[in-house]
C-alpha cells in the first residue's frame, strides 16, 4: 500500500517553545484492491486442510494478559514501527489459520486469575483462582486438601511419555502460569520456602522452586529459562547481579547447584554472555535464571545490569535443546510482562513486550515443521484496557486522538473532550492513573496532557476507577493455532478445553492409559 504523509506543526507552546513532537499521520492512498484481496483469501481458505496427524511437537504460547484490544493495539504499534499506518499489519500468530474463543473464568471468580487459568490450560480441568494444579475441591493455602486433589498437568504426561520438556518466561519461573506446567500447590504465593506458613511445611507440602528440582517425572525438564533467582538461593548468598541483596531460602539450600549434581550434561546460567555461550549440542538440562525476580521489560532490557536475552531468543535456544529427543517435545513460551505492563497502566511496555511475543512465536514456526508441531498462541485472561474514540487511519497508536473532519479526512489538531482537553487512543478503566507533570504523582480521572507526550515509555494512561493496580478483564480470549489438529479450535471453547487438543494432538492420554494397564 502507498502512503503519504501529513505532517501537522505542533500548535502548543510552552515557554516559546515546543513541546509535543509534531503529530505524524501516515494516510492511505485510496486503493481498489479491498475486493479482490477478499476473494483471494477466500480461496486460500478454501483450500485449507486439516492435519489429523499426531503433534510430535507441541508448543503453547501463552501471552499473560494479552487480550484482543492487546493484540489490535500492538498489531498497529508494530506496523507503524514498521512506517506502515498499522492498522494493516498482522503480528505472527494471527497468520495462523485456526482461531477460537477461550472463556476465562475460575470455577469461584467471574474474573480469572493466572494460576487458576493456567491450570486449565495444563490440565484439563478447570479450578479456583490463586491455586496450581489441583481442582477445585482445595481450599486455598490449606495443604492437606492439596495432598488429594492434585492434577497430573500435559508436561508431566509428556515426560513420562519419554518427549522432552521446557518453559520458557520473562516472568519468575515459580510465577503463576509457569509453575501451574510443573508443580502443584494450595497457593501461588508459596515460590519458595521463606513465603510458606510452618504450617504448610510441617504439612509436608513443598514450595514451588523446590518442586521444580525435585521434579519426579522422566528424566526431568530439559529446559526451564526466566527470572525468579531469589527462589533457588539461600537467604545467606548474595545475588551475583544486586551484591546488596540475598537469595531467599530459609533452608540453605542452593537449588541451581542441585540441578547441576542433579542431570547430566546439565548447565546454570544467569547471564546473557553465559546464555549465548551455550551449545545446544552439549547441553541436555539448561537452567536460566536472568533475574533476581522478574526479567526486564523488553522495552528495557538493555538497560539491565546483568544482560538478559530476549523472549525470542530464549525461545530459540529452547527448541534446539528440546528437538534432540527423537520423542518429540512440549514447550511452553510466556510472554509474562504484558500483564504487568497493564498492571502498572503503561501501554508502551506491554505493546513492546507484545511484540517480542510476537517474534518468539514467529522464531518457533520457522524453526518447526508445520506437518508435525501443534502450535498454539493464546492468553490466560485480558485486561482492562480500551481502544477507541474515532482517531483517523494511521493516527500513532500511543498518541492523542486526531479525527477526521466532516469531508473524511484529518484534522490538524488533537480531539478534545466535553471537558475541553485532548485524549487518548488507549486508556484503562482501572487503576493508578497518568503522571501529574507538577508533582510525577500518579493520579487517577482527567489531566491535562496538552503539553505531555503520551507516546513516551514512561508515560502512564488515564483510569476511571482508581486502585493501586489495573485489574485483569473478564472477556473471552483469542486461541490462534497451526499444526496437527489444530482445527479443534473452532468456536467459543472452554479455557480447559485446550489441554484436551494438546493431549489429543500428541495422544499422551492414550499412552497414559497403556501405561498404567501394564503397571497393574
Amino acid at each position: 500500500m502507498k502512503l503519504t504523509v501529513k505532517r501537522i506543526i505542533c500548535k502548543y507552546l510552552l515557554s516559546g517553545w515546543c513541546f509535543i513532537p509534531m503529530i505524524t499521520i501516515a494516510q492511505p492512498v485510496i486503493s481498489d484492491n479491498w475486493f479482490e484481496a477478499g476473494q483471494q483469501a477466500v480461496a486460500k481458505a478454501v483450500h485449507q486442510q486439516p492435519n489429523t496427524s499426531i503433534a510430535r511437537n507441541v508448543i503453547l504460547f501463552v501471552g499473560d494478559g494479552m487480550g484482543i484490544s492487546t493484540v489490535t493495539a500492538a498489531r498497529i504499534l508494530d506496523g507503524q514501527l514498521k512506517g506502515k499506518t498499522g492498522e494493516e499489519n498482522l503480528l505472527a500468530f494471527e497468520r495462523l489459520p485456526y482461531v477460537g474463543l477461550s472463556k476465562t473464568y475460575n470455577t469461584n471468580q467471574q474474573t480469572a486469575d493466572s494460576a487458576g487459568t493456567m491450570t486449565a490450560m495444563m490440565t484439563g480441568v478447570k479450578t479456583l483462582a490463586g491455586v496450581i494444579s489441583v481442582n477445585q475441591q482445595v481450599a486455598r493455602g490449606d495443604c492437606e486438601t492439596a495432598k488429594r486433589n492434585k492434577v497430573m498437568t500435559l508436561l508431566e504426561q509428556a515426560e513420562q511419555a519419554e518427549m522432552a520438556t521446557g518453559i520458557v518466561t520473562t516472568a519468575r519461573i515459580t510465577h503463576a502460569t509457569p509453575a501451574a506446567t510443573y508443580a502443584h500447590s494450595p497457593e501461588r504465593g508459596w515460590e519458595d520456602d521463606d513465603d510458606m506458613p510452618s504450617s504448610a511445611k510441617r504439612a509436608g507440602c513443598k514450595d514451588i522452586a523446590r518442586q521444580l528440582i525435585e521434579f519426579p517425572y522422566g528424566n526431568g525438564l530439559e529446559v526451564a529459562l526466566g527470572g525468579g533467582r531469589r527462589s533457588f538461593l539461600p537467604d545467606n548468598q548474595v545475588d551475583p547481579e544486586e551484591p546488596n541483596k540475598t537469595g531467599a531460602r530459609e533452608d540453605g539450600r542452593n537449588l541451581t547447584v542441585e540441578w547441576l549434581t542433579k542431570y547430566n550434561n546439565a548447565q546454570y546460567v544467569w547471564n546473557e554472555q553465559q546464555f549465548m555461550s551455550i551449545k545446544a549440542a552439549n547441553v541436555d538440562h539448561l537452567l536460566g535464571l536472568f533475574n533476581r525476580s522478574h526479567m526486564a521489560f523488553e522495552a528495557d532490557r538493555n538497560d539491565d545490569k546483568g544482560g538478559e536475552p530476549s523472549l525470542s531468543e530464549m525461545t530459540a535456544k529452547a527448541i534446539e535443546i528440546l528437538q534432540k529427543n527423537e520423542n518429540g517435545f512440549f514447550l511452553m513460551v510466556e510472554g509474562g510482562r504484558i500483564d504487568h505492563g497493564h498492571h502498572a497502566g503503561n501501554a508502551y511496555r506491554a505493546l513492546h513486550d507484545t511484540i517480542e511475543f510476537s517474534k518468539a512465536v514467529a522464531t518457533a514456526i520457522k524453526m518447526t515443521d508445520a506437518r508435525e508441531t501443534l502450535v498454539i498462541v493464546t492468553a490466560d485472561h485480558s485486561h482492562v484496557f480500551t481502544m477507541g474514540g474515532y482517531p483517523t487511519r494511521g493516527n500513532p497508536i500511543l498518541g492523542k486522538v486526531v479525527g477526521n473532519n466532516s469531508k473524511g479526512q484529518p484534522n490538524k489538531s488533537p480531539t478534545l473532550a466535553a471537558d475541553g482537553l485532548p485524549y487518548t487512543t488507549l486508556g484503562y478503566y482501572s487503576g493508578q492513573g497518568a503522571a501529574n507533570d507538577q508533582s510525577g504523582q500518579r493520579q487517577p480521572g482527567r489531566m491535562n496532557i496538552v503539553n505531555v507526550n503520551t507516546k513516551s515509555k514512561n508515560y502512564f494512561q488515564e483510569v476511571l476507577l482508581p486502585m493501586s493496580s489495573e485489574t485483569h478483564g473478564g472477556e473471552d480470549v483469542a486461541i490462534y493455532a497451526s499444526g496437527p489438529w489444530a482445527h479443534l479450535f473452532h468456536g467459543v471453547h472452554e479455557q480447559n478445553y485446550i489441554y484436551h487438543v494438546m493431549a489429543h494432538a500428541a495422544k499422551l492420554n492414550d499412552q497414559q492409559t497403556a501405561q498404567q494397564q501394564q503397571s497393574r
